[in-house]
């Protein structure tokens, strides 16, 4: 019944009433400050300082960062929770606050003290920002296809390479950015190493930004570094371990991508009622239709297994098990997935107005697209369930 889990007690979600407290006063916020400027976002293609401002009062770049660094602590949950609240106001905004786990987390698993100290520290107070630097023209969910060089020399090192589709480079004052400091050895993932870079440093430059579908207001960047001299100190973690270090960051953050989709799945749901309850056609609410409920009740069943899928990792995660990245992997492409064709739904329930941009819509499906690509696209997604599956299960290597 439980297969491949050890007991039914593996399948608790843990929440409680700080959590919904926590939960209440994002919503707030969001309702206030972020759901007023989502045209302005659209429009201009960025964040708002007013918003900024405010998640920097609330602390919010500070959740899942221990308190010892600056941060309000919490674990998986608590920013699931955050990021779900977030991204139903403005997808963007969600991916705005979520590189701070992609820059942060490989520095407090695998960084030093004075590295969590120097470099996690101002971005938890949300005084500095943070990008994740992975992504390159031949690499993406192939992170063992990584090209970027880094060269040592004495107590530092150069590097040169090119990554794109960097959320967040923009902005960032600080870069988590991976690079080989050996070529592959017996397997392709051998020899890739991370460091920690800063924006301002000569030979780094934010390139091209990529205008990809949906996310205005936090689309991705070009990221090129040309003979970048880096301490030996940035080093994260030793030689070598960037492989390691940059999938365990993506085992964490695709719970973030898997909260980013239930928002918007839930926004999306949200609309399609309202509008069904509002709406006239042949002479009875719109909701009367059977066709318009059904669509509703299969857009509500989506988001409500999204959102049990997506805490249940989290809460896997927060207990330290190993079992949670099958679980984050199954939350990752059932959520996105379902955003996707909740979105799709919404706009039929609004018929010609949901295709129209004032009455913000279809930004729910053009943003939720692109969750089922980043930070490992469902594809690997798959791989991931099934070969975890084999491995926990079987003691299987596939």
């Amino acid at each position: 019944m439980v297969f491949p889990f050890q007991s039914i007690e593996d399948f608790k979600i843990e929440v409680n009433e700080e959590h919904e407290l926590f939960r209440k006063a994002v919503r707030e916020f969001v309702e206030n400050t972020v759901i007023p400027r989502w045209q302005q976002v659209e429009k201009e293609n960025r964040i708002p300082e007013e918003i900024n401002q405010g998640m920097k009062d609330l602390g919010l770049f500070g959740v899942g960062i221990p308190e010892k660094y600056g941060g309000q602590g919490g674990g998986q949950v608590l920013t699931a929770i955050l990021t779900e609240e977030l991204a139903r106001g403005i997808p963007s905004l969600a991916v705005y606050l979520g590189v701070n786990s992609l820059y942060a987390i490989p520095i407090l698993m695998f960084g030093n003290e004075d590295q969590k100290k120097k470099y996690v520290t101002p971005i938890a107070k949300g005084e500095k920002k943070g990008a994740h630097a992975n992504t390159e023209p031949g690499a993406g969910s192939d992170v063992a296809g990584i090209q970027s060089k880094a060269r040592k020399e004495n107590d530092h090192y150069i590097l040169n390479g090119r990554k794109i589709f960097i959320s967040g480079a923009e902005e960032a004052d600080y870069l988590v950015v991976s690079a080989r400091t050996s070529p592959p050895g017996e397997k392709r993932w051998q020899g890739i190493s991370v460091f920690i870079v800063e924006k301002d440093w000569p030979g780094v430059k934010v390139g091209q930004k990529f205008n990809v579908i949906g996310m205005r207001g936090e689309q991705p960047n070009e990221v090129i570094l040309e003979d970048v001299k880096v301490p030996a100190e940035n080093l994260v973690g030793q030689e070598g371990m960037g492989f390691k270090i940059v999938v365990t960051t993506y085992d964490h953050t695709r719970i973030g991508i898997a909260a980013q989709a239930v928002g918007i799945g839930q926004a999306a749901f949200e609309k399609a009622l309202n509008y069904a309850l509002q709406r006239e056609t042949f002479g009875q609410p719109l909701i009367n239709h059977q066709a318009i409920q059904f669509k509703l009740a299969d857009m509500y069943m989506k988001v409500e297994a999204s959102r049990l899928l997506t805490l249940w990792a989290a809460t896997l995660a927060d207990q330290g098990r190993s079992e949670f990245i099958i679980a984050s992997s199954l939350a990752k492409a059932f959520a996105t997935e379902a955003a996707e064709w909740i979105a799709r739904q919404s706009i039929q329930v609004h018929g010609g107005y949901g295709a129209d941009w004032e009455m913000g819509i279809e930004r729910y499906l053009r943003d939720a697209v692109i969750t089922t690509i980043y930070e490992g696209t469902n594809e690997i997604q798959r791989l991931t369930i099934v070969r975890t599956l084999l491995r926990q299960a079987m003691g299987m290597r596939v």
